[in-house]
């Protein structure tokens, strides 16, 4: 059952500045703590920091015990600053509310509560009950932001879906006659790679991977393979593809229906076997044959799949988004005018029928990358009157 929320005392004046120091700590392992939310955590005492540290992986040291550790005895009496409510439950590792207590911290500025329901309040109450001061609520918007992989796993079961696309100024993803690289330039390139370090798994289709033959890893020096899933129906996946060999740390994953042949289904299992956790799907499917996109997501989640970065075609991204599995959107604008009834757009499907039933976008940014634009926000469901 979730507790009550905690009294909270009053916001200090330069509670933001450590928390941004704490924040930017929690950053750095974004990608790389699957099932595990983001964590910063900074210990500050009489206005000097003496501690920090991040989460940087699942099994290792929580934040708030790594800080500690290089605090040492000038823990006692400081103010904690984490990004996230101390868990007060045995997982992998002992709770960090017993860590705090036992180095005798004098109050706790938490970013946001834990929306675990195994945390959800419970830390908070447990400092407070020993005598700890307690705020929370520091930065919360940018705590939130942050660990929003992590509030849709715990919250929705299924992961958070960034949907990335290229287009011209005119909504272009090709010419008339196919032709697709580049549209964007290289600084845009070199951003996508960091949005798949970042991320637990990146997603194409079938017709992405038939048309491109893309290798799907990350090619920045010291960046980290993300997942590579491939939604493919029928199993149409080319046993000598790119993308089966592409990586030897990230898997490949395949999801597909109980429409792909049964030796079809046989011969690409021990071929994405031989690679690091390769695994085949096996997801619901729709009238239309289809992978079912949401049971292919529950079963992401189950699987401890935080984040996924769609790198779709137009027919896929179309079905994400009128499934209304697409959380945030990374569009890159390239200065330029394609034009033609018959190049292809940025989404297919069916489209809306009325502007009021359109997903929006909030919490825009927009970042130039040479010569291109990115543009980023949170998508925002319609909600409509009966």
């Amino acid at each position: 059952m979730t507790l009550p929320h905690p009294p909270s005392s009053p916001i200090l004046e330069h509670d933001a500045r450590f928390m941004q120091q704490a924040l930017r700590l929690a950053s750095r392992a974004a990608g790389h703590t699957r099932p595990n939310p983001l964590v910063g955590c900074v210990i500050v005492r009489e206005g000097r920091v003496v501690g920090k540290g991040y989460h940087q992986r699942a099994g290792l040291p929580h934040a708030e015990v790594l800080a500690l550790r290089q605090a040492g005895t000038a823990a006692q009496g400081a103010t904690v600053y984490v990004t996230l409510e101390p868990c007060n439950h045995h997982g992998r590792t002992p709770p960090c509310t017993d860590a705090l207590l036992q180095a005798g911290v004098k109050r706790v500025v938490a970013a946001m509560e834990d929306p675990n329901p195994l945390v959800a309040g419970q830390g908070l109450h447990r400092l407070l009950a020993a005598g700890v001061a307690v705020t929370v609520g520091v930065c919360q918007a940018e705590a939130a932001m942050l660990n929003q992989p992590f509030v849709t796993w715990i919250t929705q079961g299924r992961p958070l879906v960034t949907l990335k696309m290229a287009a011209s100024l005119d909504g272009k993803t090709a010419t008339r006659t196919g032709e697709s690289q580049w549209i964007t330039g290289p600084l845009a390139r070199q951003a996508v790679h960091r949005l798949r370090a970042r991320h637990d798994g990146v997603l194409v289709g079938i017709g992405t991977v038939l048309a491109d033959n893309p290798q799907l890893n990350c090619r920045l020096r010291g960046g980290r393979d993300p997942i590579r899933l491939v939604v493919d129906s029928t199993l149409k996946m080319p046993l000598e593809a790119a993308i089966l060999t592409a990586s030897r740390t990230a898997g490949i994953w395949i999801a597909t229906t109980e429409h792909a042949p049964a030796a079809r289904r046989r011969a690409l299992a021990q071929k994405v076997g031989e690679r690091h956790d390769g695994q085949i799907l096996l997801c619901r499917a729709t009238p239309s044959g289809r992978v079912d996109l949401a049971d292919l997501m529950a079963q992401l989640g189950q699987r401890g799949i935080l984040s996924v970065l769609a790198e779709s075609g137009a027919t896929l991204s179309a079905a994400l988004w009128e499934a209304g599995l697409v959380d945030r959107l990374a569009l890159f604008l390239a200065p330029l005018l394609i034009g033609g009834r018959m190049a292809p757009g940025l989404l297919q499907g069916e489209g809306v029928a009325r502007l009021a039933e359109a997903q929006r976008l909030t919490n825009l940014r927009v970042t130039p990358m040479g010569a291109d634009l990115l543009l980023e926000g949170t998508v925002t469901r319609p909600c409509l009157q009966a």
